[in-house]
């Protein structure tokens, strides 16, 4: 076939293109006449790399396998030979998301198609099934292909895999340049936060296309964008039927180092697949209660109604100086904000990263001599004098601290974050992830992600880095992690703001008017875990130095507008939040057997009801992990391969 277009062989940037469309549930041929419609209109503006949303072609809202069975059809089939076409012609490349079934054995999947002008590229079928699609559809078994073409190497995800983060690290692990993102995407204000950690995280760019409006009660979203490998938004379409265009740049998403200019580190060179082996664990399979109560080795903590703060400090207030002086100025500084806030206090609070010696050398210019000369020449023994004044501090004001320094042992220096009650040093954590700048002073840490029990909870501990590689609260979660308390000096990545969206929700999905915090990656990485995070950074600039703030404590879940959180503000030093770490909402502890007799329960006529909790589901999503539960580990061994 002729082309109107002779692309060259191998393209370093090109024009791409998501479509935006509202298919009409079951009118399968007016659906693809309207997309051939798009994808033509797309071709024909330049765009080389076109993507339309899931189940374009016939809708998504389907009841059974019965219902939906009219309109499935093999890859290839009658619908990819309509996009050839197109893709031969104008030598472009198209990725469409259908209700595929395999001749082979009539089992239907919701998959994507890439074509390309020779043809059918590959196949993904969607792994991580969402509500209702286990009624038609099985999970996917083509694993998560990359495939190489002349715009680089493409890869596929549908909808919900974007909320795995395994399902995007895969394909990363692999090179890949390029997400195709077909979606249904619901209820939620997007270009949406998950999306962007996807992009942010792996540096790729991230195609999303995705339906508007209503279909059976549920309402979708649009804002179907082409993302940056940084996570900006570099065009989207907040609500109705159209084109967004954008531009790839494989050099730039080739280069995976990232922190903005000053270039902190490496998203994948930093990574530590040999601390990562829970992420391939199955951990959440079965009843969490049973599961961590097994053998008398690791039930987890009673729970409770907590309070948990977070001190967020300017980096001008605990300059290069003496332990004993910095000592002096924190035990006034939180002394300070006890009485402020009075009566209220906090059960935990967690300071910034790297507190004693302090964040900035007395000279910095950034020369590498000074920064190693300052942390060494801080350092501190664990146990000592120190962390005794600071054991004293938290007799003082009651409360558990969890607190950055930086410690030398057995003559090696250590990036490491404290767990200080009034009784002593309860728990220690060496990080692991080490910045450019760690990398001068410090050795990664030899201590694993350890977590520790309290009357909070179960409470892990990390830097800011290491939470920026979501493999560091995955394998906390898989252990049953409540609460992860991260110090932090970081001065990125920032929040992505966003206007108003124009799409209905039945659910407040939104602030009216711009939203400053629409996407903040602290928030991801709580929800996608199912944990609490409580991040504590530095802020402002000092000398040569700077740190960004954003400081705050976020929830296991987030659905609706307003997010259950609390995010700091550059004049707001001290926050704090109640977190509920009960396994029920009600609070009453559940993992001793319960016996009913008649009458106790209303509407029972069947006698005695007896049953133990530890082999249900707890009511709390802290406890209960859902988003663990739905993994698929066998499709991420890559993962945790070095190589």
């Amino acid at each position: 076939m002729s082309a109107l277009s002779t692309p060259s062989p191998f393209s370093m940037r090109y024009r791409v293109a998501a479509i935006q469309y509202e298919p009409i549930l079951g009118e399968k041929e007016r659906n693809i006449a309207k997309l051939l419609s798009l994808v033509e209109e797309a071709a024909t503006r330049g765009a080389r790399l076109i993507v339309l949303p899931e189940m374009a072609t016939v809708g998504y809202c389907w009841e059974s396998r019965s219902e939906v069975a009219p309109h499935v059809e093999p890859i290839p089939g009658p619908t990819t030979e309509h996009f050839h076409r197109i893709a031969a012609r104008y030598g472009c490349f198209i990725a469409i998301g259908l209700a595929e079934v395999d001749p082979a054995t009539q089992v239907y999947y919701n998959s994507v198609a890439l074509l390309g002008p020779e043809g059918l590229i590959g196949t993904y079928r969607k792994l991580h099934s969402y509500s209702s699609e286990p009624r038609w559809a099985r999970d996917g078994d083509l694993g998560m292909p990359v495939w190489e073409t002349p715009l680089g190497r493409l890869s596929a995800l549908i909808s919900v895999d974007a909320v795995y983060f395994e399902a995007a690290r895969v394909p990363a692990l692999h090179d890949v340049d390029v997400v195709l993102f077909p979606t249904n995407w619901l209820e939620e204000k997007c270009p949406c936060s998950y999306w962007i950690a996807r992009a942010f995280e792996n540096g790729v760019y991230f195609i999303a296309a995705n339906r508007y409006g209503l279909e059976r009660g549920a309402q979708f979203s649009g804002g179907s964008c082409v993302l940056n490998p940084d996570g900006s938004i570099q065009a989207y379409l907040g609500n109705g039927e159209g084109i967004v265009y954008g531009e790839v740049d494989l050099e730039r998403c080739r280069d995976k180092r990232w922190g903005g200019e000053e270039r902190v580190g490496h998203r994948f060179a930093d990574r530590r697949p040999a601390e990562y082996i829970p992420v391939v664990h199955n951990s959440y399979l079965w009843e969490p209660l049973h599961y961590h109560s097994l053998y008398g080795l690791g039930e987890l903590p009673t729970g409770q109604l907590s309070c948990i703060g977070i001190i967020q400090t300017h980096l001008s207030t605990i300059p290069a100086q003496s332990h004993a002086r910095t000592l002096q100025t924190l035990h006034a500084m939180m002394q300070s904000f006890m009485h402020d806030y009075a009566p209220a206090s906090p059960d935990v609070l967690v300071l910034p990263e790297l507190m004693l010696p302090g964040p900035v050398p007395r000279e910095t210019n950034r020369q590498p001599d000074y920064t190693i000369a300052h942390f060494h020449d801080g350092a501190i023994q664990i146990p000592g004098p120190e962390t005794q004044a600071l054991v004293a501090l938290a007799e003082e004001l009651q409360i558990s601290m969890v607190v950055g320094v930086a410690e030398k042992a057995e003559g090696t220096y250590y990036n490491t974050v404290l767990l200080i009650d009034p009784e002593g040093i309860y728990g220690l954590y060496r990080k692991i992830h080490l910045t450019q700048q760690d990398r001068l002073w410090a050795s990664p840490g030899n201590l694993g992600f350890p977590t520790f029990d309290t009357a909070v909870g179960r409470i892990g501990l990390a830097t800011g880095y290491d939470v920026l590689f979501p493999e560091t609260l995955r394998v906390l979660a898989a252990k049953g992690a409540d609460l992860v308390c991260a110090s932090a000096f970081l001065n990125f990545p920032n929040a992505i703001g966003l206007p108003s969206t124009c799409a209905l929700h039945h659910t407040h999905a939104e602030p009216q008017g711009y939203d400053l915090l629409h996407y903040l990656i602290w928030r991801v990485r709580a929800a996608e875990h199912n944990v609490y995070l409580a991040l504590a950074n530095w802020h402002g600039e000092y000398r040569d130095v700077a740190a960004n703030g954003l400081s705050g404590i976020f929830s296991p879940t987030y659905t609706t507008y307003p997010c259950q959180e609390v995010v700091a503000e550059e004049d707001e030093p001290f926050l704090m939040m109640t977190v509920d770490t009960r396994e029920q909402r009600t609070g009453r502890r559940t993992t001793h057997q319960l016996g009913y007799a008649p009458g106790d329960v209303a509407g029972s006529l069947t006698g005695e009801l007896a049953y133990d909790l530890r082999d249900s589901i707890p009511g709390n999503v802290v406890r209960s992990k859902p988003l663990l539960r739905k993994r698929l580990p066998q499709w991420y061994l890559d993962v945790v391969r070095k190589e």
